[in-house]
């Protein structure tokens, strides 16, 4: 029996989610596209073995891994017995330039709604890290990574329905925002013509990490 990492990298552009993927360059299911990830190495962690291998198959860094599940059906490598430990991770689309290395053909960006057949049971994978993702919105701060330092609410407000793939009530998720004290006002966007301009925002830094470490509840 072996452990192998899968990594499933999120990524945001223009309200449309992305899913980073690999072209696998050899058996079993060469040619066919999967997740980043491999086997663990004996002098490394998961978490490590992670972000190595995605370093190696797409050339991505991504700051934060979250494990979110495990993979042992019996039948799910026909090579032999590999248990997979998933993670997921978000980043701005355009500061991931895949490029592929090591034992991936090929590295690139795949719009959610449009992914290919993948290998092993990384369809099954991608399916539950989509939901981790869209659970962790409700107890963790989004959005320090995916945001300009300056940014408006509008911007943020579609980064959360871009995750939870459907409208939320905006009034509702302001009241929330400002009961966590999360965001500061820093001054007004600039605009072309008439009209009042609109607010710009920054994060609190040191409240976002208390609660990015501590949790909080934002049911949406």
């Amino acid at each position: 029996m072996k452990l192998t990492v899968d990594a499933i990298v999120f990524g945001l552009k223009e309200r449309v989610l992305h899913l980073l993927l690999i072209r696998r360059k050899y058996a079993p299911f060469e040619n066919h596209w999967a997740l980043p990830g491999g086997f663990v190495l004996e002098d490394e962690t998961l978490q490590e073995a992670a972000q190595r291998e995605l370093q190696e198959e797409t050339a991505a860094q991504v700051k934060t891994l979250q494990h979110f599940g495990y993979y042992d059906a019996l039948d799910r490598d026909p090579r032999e017995r590999i248990i997979s430990v998933a993670y997921f991770g978000l980043v701005r689309k355009s500061e991931v330039k895949p490029f592929a290395t090591t034992d991936a053909a090929e590295a690139r960006w795949f719009p959610f709604d449009e992914l290919p057949l993948l290998a092993f049971d990384h369809d099954k994978i991608v399916a539950d890290g989509l939901l981790a993702l869209q659970n962790s919105l409700q107890n963790s701060p989004i959005g320090f990574d995916l945001l300009d330092e300056k940014f408006t609410l509008p911007e943020l407000e579609n980064i959360y329905q871009t995750i939870l793939q459907k409208e939320i009530d905006r009034r509702n998720f302001r009241k929330k925002l400002a009961t966590y004290q999360l965001l500061k006002e820093v001054g007004y966007a600039p605009i072309s013509g008439k009209g009042r301009p609109p607010v710009l925002y920054s994060f609190d830094e040191t409240v976002y990490r208390k609660l990015e470490k501590e949790g909080l509840q934002f049911e949406i």
